[in-house]
């Protein structure tokens, strides 16, 4: 390709290099415009073997220019060239090439390629093992490399924003689209992925109105401005998700990249359509280009792609093309492949070979060798309707323009312009304007055609490979797919999925629309990690929550530690963990111990529904609760697994209040607010969190009674009025405060719910309180070993993402309730039933040292060791003097008394299979 800059190269100011080599471009280019500019040919490498490739697109769906660039020295992997503005004194390298994209010392690869089709890396080393070959496989894989330097500051901003109607592209139908919305007095928002807005008409002249196409778009972006509508360039809409959610990413220069997230009453889809490659022999020669982004690369950059130009064809639009590079200096010759050709075209034209190892030196067309530094593909428009079936739109084909279009509009959006399959100017405006004809003849892929035709080009994926693919019946699309890697590589498969699925429906003499398409999912194009994850970096990635007594905690010689995302008292005292926390234990257990609960969930569901969906997301009924009473109980998800236990206290048929673990509050409320909308009417029942607005303090142990009594809440404490699991309602300065009767240590327990506000006043009072009791403040470490003596759960430590209820010995609900709840069909699956199940144990240890968390349980099979389960927790229990652990044991409930082998690093250890509860298996102490 001998391409070349048009005009004067006086503002050829910008200095770059590429592979080491130095070049010159300027400040509107690209850094794909700036290597055309200059005649580079070979821009990279494809991925499986290491075939030399040139620049094919203009924009987005380009699969070959993938370059890391180096700017201020920092390195930025994998960006796409013909998007990525240039900037002075930009590194640029190409990427999967050793050294350099033209010179790579792996291109030998493609020698061997009759041995590496589709499918080689499963089917060769799966023998004798994965293992021994993946290091090196690894090794190869991959494009660009991370350069650690590269930390961006997490200083992205997260934008929410509203209108009525949202607009995604900028081209005439998009506008025109906006332009109505304006004026009809909605508040509109215009993105458009590109610099400027315009669409084709940057590019295609044209006529609106009795002025200039270009001009109109202008003077359009100009008249939704003035009129306070936000029109946004250089901004990609990459995602739609539940209700009109569309995820946004705008380029910033001189600032960090922004995402937004746009709520939209309507989504109007104007996202214009991709030019399609042609298949024939060898089309992956560098120099060989689609004619869409040849002429974008003429009329915006003033580049010239060749000299001596090949245009191949099978619709008109490529005349216009050929009209544009001849004034601009070349000689084209246009191979139009249909029979009805215009004058000057060869007609019936067939692509039989391109010529030149590393660029295109001459075609043969219907065994006619032609000159040409360039040929240019023109195989029809693909429409842009990823947005559109990411919002769950169905596609239908449309032989006229042979393309699948969106088969209807969804509520809420609508697919206008290209993307719709309108390709004219008449009928997307409804004005006058110049119509680009189209008149398309279907040039697939054909079964019988000879040599190597690719069809991705990144990841060198031929029309043999699918042939493969059919023969071994990986026919569905998505089967396909993976065992090619057909339209995995960066660019999705924008130029290569319907030349692909082309290729099945002729393989396997199904049409094209029964073949059918793979799913569109999000992004629409790589987005950043820094773009999506905004300022939750570093420290603000999960940022720890603080209790509203943190000050007096530390005031009274806390050590804190995170528990579920919260900061919180590990122990009182000095640096001395394990003694500060065998005291706070054994006072708990002789006194009263003081702990801060209030991180717990106090998530209150109210209304009609309100008994229903508690229950929908337990386990456990709890509608059937007396007002005043509470139940212990498990959620699950929905594979049945256990993700968190509690209690919920009914208020009353109306009104109850579920608590759950500190860490897992955000996810129950997301589940309750999830089937709330799903499942019921949202107007019968409402999720409010109120966990911040609480204080809660417990008070646990033999004298928690006496220090609640203290305190004159106005609650009757009597077992009569009060018993375990009851909660009654009081005062404490003047506030309301809730007298919970729970336990987590085994002890008679207290928990008392105040205002966040009056937490200070009640901690200092319980204090007072506790003086002639001896009462000591406890901090999560003791809590947890004191719940161990007891053989209480702690969802996600004491469980996996494989246990179930009945794996704890919980089996009443399942057998009993016969309504539905979240998990309950897959309680019963084959699985869910396994004889083989890891049940929650007991392990009494043999010695006196500690079983390590985590170690494993082992039996010997066929002289062989296998892993039986493994330790969850283990502490030495200050209340029995002895050490004692928790574990998930293969079996384990049927074991009971069989001692078992642990293993750990090295070290062998031994215990004896019982009950998890270790201390007072009756409950005396609940009401002692």
């Amino acid at each position: 390709m001998t391409s070349h800059r048009i005009g004067s190269i006086a503002s050829e100011t910008l200095r770059f290099t590429f592979d080491g080599t130095r070049y010159h471009g300027r400040a509107d280019d690209t850094i794909a415009s700036a290597l055309l500019a200059n005649g580079v040919r070979v821009v990279g490498r494809s991925f499986k073997y290491h075939r030399p490739r040139g620049i094919m697109g203009y924009g987005v769906e380009e699969p070959n220019a993938l370059v890391d660039v180096t700017l201020n020295g920092v390195t930025t992997p994998n960006l796409r060239a013909t998007t990525e503005q240039l900037v002075d004194g930009m590194a640029v390298q190409s990427v999967n090439a050793s050294p350099v994209a033209a010179s790579d010392r792996n291109g030998f690869i493609d020698r061997f390629a009759q041995f590496l089709p589709a499918g080689f890396y499963y089917k060769t080393f799966i023998w004798p093992d994965w293992h021994r070959f993946e290091p090196s496989i690894r090794a190869m894989a991959g494009l660009g490399r991370l350069d650690p330097a590269n930390e961006p500051p997490a200083n992205n901003p997260q934008i929410a924003a509203f209108c009525d109607v949202l607009v995604i592209g900028g081209g005439p139908a998009g506008l025109r689209a906006a332009d109505q919305a304006s004026k009809a007095g909605k508040s509109v928002m215009l993105v458009e992925d590109g610099r400027e807005v315009g669409g084709s008409l940057l590019s295609r002249s044209a006529e609106i109105n009795g002025q200039p196409g270009l001009e109109w778009a202008l003077q359009v972006a100009a008249a939704l401005q003035a009129a306070g509508q936000r029109v946004m360039t250089d901004t990609t809409a990459y995602g739609v998700y539940d209700h009109n959610l569309v995820a946004l990413w705008q380029r910033r220069p001189g600032q960090s990249d922004a995402q937004w997230r746009v709520r939209a009453k309507e989504i109007v889809v104007a996202a214009g359509a991709i030019e399609r490659p042609l298949i024939f022999p060898d089309n992956d020669r560098p120099g060989i280009m689609l004619s869409d982004a040849a002429l974008s690369y003429l009329a915006r950059h003033n580049v010239l792609v060749g000299r001596q130009v090949v245009l191949a064809t099978n619709n008109d639009r490529a005349y216009s093309v050929a009209d544009a590079l001849r004034r601009a200096g070349a000689q084209v010759t246009v191979a139009d492949l249909r029979s009805g050709a215009r004058e000057g075209a060869v007609a019936n034209a067939r692509i039989e070979a391109v010529h030149g190892a590393k660029g295109v030196e001459a075609v043969t067309i219907s065994g006619k060798r032609i000159t040409a530094d360039c040929l240019l593909m023109a195989g029809g428009l693909t429409p842009s309707v990823h947005l559109h079936c990411q919002a769950g739109g169905k596609l239908r084909y449309d032989e006229t323009i042979a393309a699948f279009v969106p088969h209807e509009n969804l509520p809420g959006l609508k697919v206008v312009g290209a993307a719709a399959g309108q390709y004219s100017l008449n009928e997307i405006l409804g004005v006058g304007g110049e119509a680009h004809p189209y008149a398309i003849a279907p040039a697939w892929p054909q079964r019988d055609a000879k040599g190597r035709q690719w069809v991705d080009f990144q990841n060198d994926v031929t029309v043999k490979d699918i042939a493969l693919a059919e023969r071994e019946n990986f026919r569905s699309v998505e089967h396909l797919k993976r065992y090619t890697t057909l339209g995995m590589a960066t660019d999705q498969g924008k130029t290569s999925n319907m030349n692909g699925l082309a290729t099945m429906a002729a393989l396997t003499g199904q049409t094209i629309p029964q073949t059918g398409t793979t799913t569109y999912r999000p992004p629409f194009v790589p987005v950043p990690f820094g773009v999506v994850a905004g300022r939750r970096r570093g420290e603000f990635f999960n940022p720890v929550r603080r209790l509203v007594l943190e000050r007096e905690h530390r005031q009274s010689g806390a050590n804190f530690r995170e528990y579920g995302g919260w900061l919180r008292p590990a122990w009182f005292g000095g640096a001395n963990g394990p003694a500060n926390i065998r005291r706070e234990a054994m006072a708990a257990r002789t006194t009263v111990g003081i702990l801060d609960g209030s991180p717990l969930g106090k998530i209150e569901v109210i209304g009609p529904d309100a008994g229903a969906l508690v229950d929908y997301n337990s386990y456990n009924t709890l509608s059937n609760l007396k007002p005043g009473r509470i139940r212990y109980g498990f959620m699950l998800t929905e594979s049945g697994v256990i993700y968190d236990d509690g209690v919920t206290s009914k208020v009353s048929d109306e009104h109850y209040v579920v608590s759950c673990s500190s860490g897992h509050v955000a996810g129950v409320v997301a589940r309750l607010e999830e089937w709330r909308q799903d499942r019921f009417d949202p107007s019968r029942v409402f999720v409010h969190n109120s966990t911040p607005q609480w204080a809660t303090l417990t008070a646990s142990g033999p004298k928690a009674k006496d220090l609640v009594t203290a305190l004159g809440l106005g609650v009757d404490l009597n077992d009569a009025a009060l018993p375990h699991m009851a909660f009654a309602d009081g005062s404490f300065d003047g506030a309301p405060a809730r007298v919970s009767r729970v336990s987590f240590t085994g002890d008679r327990s207290y928990e008392i719910t105040v205002p966040s506000t009056k937490a200070a006043a009640l901690l200092a009072a319980m204090g007072e309180a506790g003086k002639p009791l001896d009462a000591v403040l406890m901090g999560s470490e003791a809590l947890l070993l004191l719940r161990a003596e007891k053989g209480y759960v702690i969802a996600g430590k004491d469980t996996d993402g494989t246990t179930m209820p009945h794996d704890l010995g919980v089996a009443g609900p399942m057998q009993k309730r016969q309504n539905e709840y979240v998990g309950r069909r897959s309680l019963f699956t084959e699985n869910a039933q396994r004889t083989d199940r890891q049940h929650f144990i007991g392990l009494t240890v043999e010695g006196e040292q500690m079983l390590p968390v985590g170690a494993h349980g082992v039996e010997r099979v066929n002289k062989k060791r296998r892993s039986i389960g493994f330790v969850t927790s283990s502490y030495n229990s200050p209340t029995l003097n002895r050490p004692i652990a928790l574990g998930l044991i293969e079996r384990g409930m049927e074991r009971k008394g069989e001692v078992i082998d642990l293993v750990h690093l090295g070290q062998t250890f031994r215990a004896r299979i019982s009950d998890p509860c270790a201390l007072d298996p009756d409950g005396a102490r609940l009401n002692a």
